[in-house]
């Protein structure tokens, strides 16, 4: 098979979340910068969002015409088709169970761990000024100081006008940034106590979807990376490693077993129940009424911001996984979420 095609950012989570999933997978691929001079032949996505992944087409049957590349947007959805493609060095547990976890945790990753992301990243005047100088010098370095100067201060406004739609305002920042710094704390204490991975020797999807916001929030933005360099720098080395697993030797023993899930893991999933569970089911809510606000308590304070649809397709996606579960597997998977506060996620008690 022809190499794919992976088209996206260098500041861009998702970007790196997937080119490190293909990197661990030793899946052949080109990288390339999106809107850059060598971003040229790439099908049509139906919504302009980063990164596009390509796969290449081939030739038909007989004397059938080559089939086209196609081309596919949503790093969750990514991740399934090259699951379904390539068997090697997979990213999911065979065990239906553990799979449905590091669903949960990459979810969380992608939805939740990116309001910190974008709240440091367009908060905080250094933070500003690093991202709008760098970020857009990706597409072309050879702009000159008056094109990049015009450019940086259209990025500014374009990003600090959107923070309302990540949920990132004077009322939520205590606790966005207070949960950014307990995520820094479960994670330090999970690889200090000898696990390498969230599941075992071997990364998950779960692994990859934290890393995809922490490659921006402990190695780039000046704010964040401070806290990590100071309170985490364990979890900083570990967000290096991440990037290129590609050196990593696996095999089926890499994943824990169902009775290994220990005190540090479970920790993540209060985490989860702490913060991200309470907004999904109010987001559900005011999609629900048509309401124009997002109004509940996280972790015991006020939150407000829009809905956000998109999120309300992750919560579907949740319940649906849990219910695909056998009956023993769904009993497991509610046992490890008693008492997180994930349960409200799936009609329980938080």
């Amino acid at each position: 098979m022809k190499e794919l095609k992976l088209a996206g950012g260098y500041g861009s989570p998702y970007s790196r979340k997937m080119r490190a999933v293909l990197r661990y997978r030793r899946i052949p691929f080109r990288w390339i910068l999106r809107g850059s001079a060598w971003d040229t032949g790439i099908p049509p996505v139906p919504v302009a969002l980063i990164p596009v992944l390509v796969f290449p087409g081939g030739n038909g049957a007989q004397d059938t015409a080559a089939k086209p590349d196609t081309a596919m947007i949503d790093s969750t959805f990514q991740i399934l088709k090259l699951e379904s493609m390539f068997p090697e060095r997979s990213i999911v547990p065979k065990d239906p169970a553990l799979a449905f976890l590091q669903s949960m945790i990459e979810d969380y990753g992608d939805e939740w761990l990116t309001k910190p992301m974008f709240h440091y990243r367009w908060s905080y005047p250094p933070d500003i000024q690093k991202s709008s100088h760098v970020l857009p010098l990706d597409r072309d370095v050879t702009l000159d100081a008056e094109q990049a100067g015009k450019l940086a201060r259209m990025f500014a406004d374009r990003q600090i006008g959107r923070l309302g739609v990540v949920g990132s305002n004077r009322t939520t920042a205590p606790v966005i940034e207070a949960s950014y710094c307990r995520l820094l704390a479960v994670l330090d204490a999970h690889l200090c106590g000898g696990q390498k991975f969230l599941m075992g020797e071997r990364p998950g999807a779960g692994d990859f979807g934290l890393f995809g916001q922490l490659s921006q929030l402990t190695h780039f933005d000046p704010t964040p990376s401070a806290v990590a360099a100071e309170h985490a720098p364990r979890v900083v080395s570990w967000v290096s490693w991440m990037d290129d697993l590609s050196w990593l030797e696996v095999d089926d023993t890499g994943w824990i077993s169902r009775d290994a899930i220990g005190a540090t893991l479970r920790a993540l999933f209060v985490e989860i129940g702490r913060v991200y569970a309470p907004f999904l089911i109010a987001n559900a809510r005011a999609m629900a009424a048509s309401a124009a606000q997002v109004e509940c308590e996280i972790d015991g304070q006020r939150w407000t911001q829009n809905p956000f649809p998109y999120q309300g397709k992750c919560l579907k996606r949740l319940r649906e996984g849990r219910e695909s579960l056998s009956a023993a597997d769904r009993r497991f998977v509610d046992g490890v979420l008693e008492g997180t506060g994930c349960e409200v996620l799936f009609g329980g008690v938080g």
